[in-house]
């Protein structure tokens, strides 16, 4: 039965509060991240989506989780955090803004994550640490990022039908790869978090789009938080 939790999320009290402080915790964390584990097969187990609205005039911040059942994609379980925005705007750094409430949204599941897929990138990423690997290392769960943009990399545009898929290319490095799931629809990009394949990482991916260009999980996590936003933004009103 899908059950649905809330919390409120709390900044850590030894969270950056400048740049440099985040820098230098991703130089530390980035080291972290493990790369030669194939991850859970797809179909088995949970999937769960993550995503955030923000209301920056409010300095509010919603999560959103939302477990799946991989094989059927119901809805097993969803969670909500709100708390407020941790981090100032920095390109490159967009994950100190969101980890503590994300974190909080995760920590009121009663369900087992299983695989978590961002709304965001993994190693695809300038210093290769985006939100998906950061969240994997501070959790131990395996994770990916799927991407509606390429950030600043260049690709090659996949063949036209579904499952066609194109190095996401940072110089001559693979950091991830535009994958199409819908035919001759734009694609979407794919990087690994922590603890999965990239190869792995697409088949999921593939599995999570069977009617939409975007994962279910990540749809359904991204109605679900901007729906925590504006309540929250509401009775900040009254």
């Amino acid at each position: 039965m899908t059950t649905h939790a809330a919390a409120l999320a709390h900044i850590p009290a030894d969270w950056p509060a400048d740049e440099p402080t985040a820098r230098a915790v991703q130089d530390v964390l980035r080291a972290r991240v493990v790369l030669d584990e194939a991850g859970p097969e797809p179909g088995t187990g949970h999937v769960t989506g993550v995503d955030v609205a923000y209301d920056d005039e409010r300095d509010i911040v919603a999560a959103a989780v939302v477990v799946l059942d991989a094989a059927t994609l119901d809805v097993v379980e969803e969670a909500t955090a709100v708390g407020r925005v941790a981090f100032p705007y920095v390109p490159g750094l967009l994950a100190f803004r969101e980890l503590p409430t994300v974190l909080a949204a995760l920590g009121a599941l009663e369900a087992a994550p299983g695989l978590v897929v961002c709304d965001g990138y993994g190693i695809a990423h300038p210093r290769r640490f985006g939100l998906a690997s950061h969240l994997g290392v501070l959790t131990g769960l395996p994770t990916i990022g799927v991407a509606k943009n390429p950030f600043t990399f260049t690709y090659e545009a996949p063949d036209a039908p579904r499952g066609s898929a194109a190095p996401l290319l940072d110089g001559g490095e693979e950091i991830g790869r535009a994958l199409r799931t819908r035919e001759d629809v734009k694609p979407v990009f794919v990087s690994v978090g922590h603890r999965v394949s990239l190869d792995n990482a697409c088949a999921h991916t593939l599995r999570l789009t069977p009617r939409y260009r975007l994962p279910e999980s990540t749809r359904r996590a991204d109605a679900l938080c901007r729906r925590a936003l504006r309540e929250a933004t509401a009775q900040a009103l009254l």
